[in-house]
């Protein structure tokens, strides 16, 4: 018997005005967009906002579009949005197998000990209250690795030591690039869930994506404005020669 195909996600009217986003790479089969921060993927209980409203300004075909997968609320960056069925099920396909290539950046409190380096921690779903974290388990979580490496160093507004990171994720646990950074120590700035002083706005970006299918699929995103701010502090500059252009804002695909 042949596997039932998922259902499509239920969207609301496009809102009227141009979407909060920006596309950063088109094809017939897959949009990436650049996705801000504090927008959500899915439609909340308490209304509001979302990716999926603006799906139909990115495709008019009947069988899509769909999220190839997903992104934290308050996490940017690259997001993957299949617009065929057979493009959902192949970019599903790869992340599964873990052929997706999946790059971060984040600022996190303090420093990690050296340069580089591999946190192989699983993790398993803690409930806390009415919240919940993940959190490292000896046995009996779901394997997680990240390849981690430290792009600069600096200071905050507070004179509080910061490191900007670049997290190469292997695997693709709930808030595996948040718990691991709280694993080596230095949570992610913004990130009190995972022990980050303070609250605010997080310190995390989705930085770039490859589906290396038939056809390879890529995308970079520029650091959301809060991120720039305090990357700046740690030797971060915008790229010359406008080498990172900005993209195109959305417009509708047939």
């Amino acid at each position: 018997m042949s596997a039932k195909p998922p259902a499509r996600p239920t969207v609301r009217a496009a809102p009227s005005g141009p979407p909060p986003f920006t596309v950063l790479y088109r094809d017939n089969r897959f949009v990436i967009i650049d996705k801000p921060p504090g927008l959500p993927v899915h439609p909340g209980r308490h209304g509001g906002p979302s990716v999926e409203d603006w799906f139909p300004q990115l495709s008019r075909h009947r069988t899509g579009p769909w999220l190839a997968h997903r992104l934290d609320q308050d996490t940017s960056g690259c997001l993957v949005i299949a617009l065929r069925k057979h493009a959902l099920v192949a970019a599903q396909a790869c992340f599964a197998a873990g052929r997706a290539r999946k790059t971060y950046w984040a600022i996190v409190q303090g420093a990690p000990t050296g340069l580089c380096g591999v946190v192989d921690a699983p993790l398993v779903r803690v409930e806390q209250g009415r919240q919940w974290s993940m959190q490292k388990v000896a046995a009996g979580g779901q394997d997680a690795r990240t390849r981690w490496r430290v792009m600069g160093q600096g200071r905050d507004a507070a004179g509080q030591p910061i490191s900007w990171l670049e997290l190469e994720l292997e695997t693709g646990r709930t808030h595996q690039a948040r718990a691991h950074c709280a694993v080596m120590g230095c949570p992610i700035l913004g990130d009190s869930r995972y022990g980050a002083r303070g609250e605010g706005a997080l310190y995390l970006m989705s930085r770039s994506i490859h589906l290396p299918l038939d056809s390879p699929v890529h995308a970079t995103a520029m650091p959301p404005e809060h991120m720039r701010r305090l990357m700046a502090r740690a030797g971060w500059s915008l790229p010359p020669d406008n080498v990172e252009k900005e993209a195109t804002r959305c417009s509708p695909t047939h």
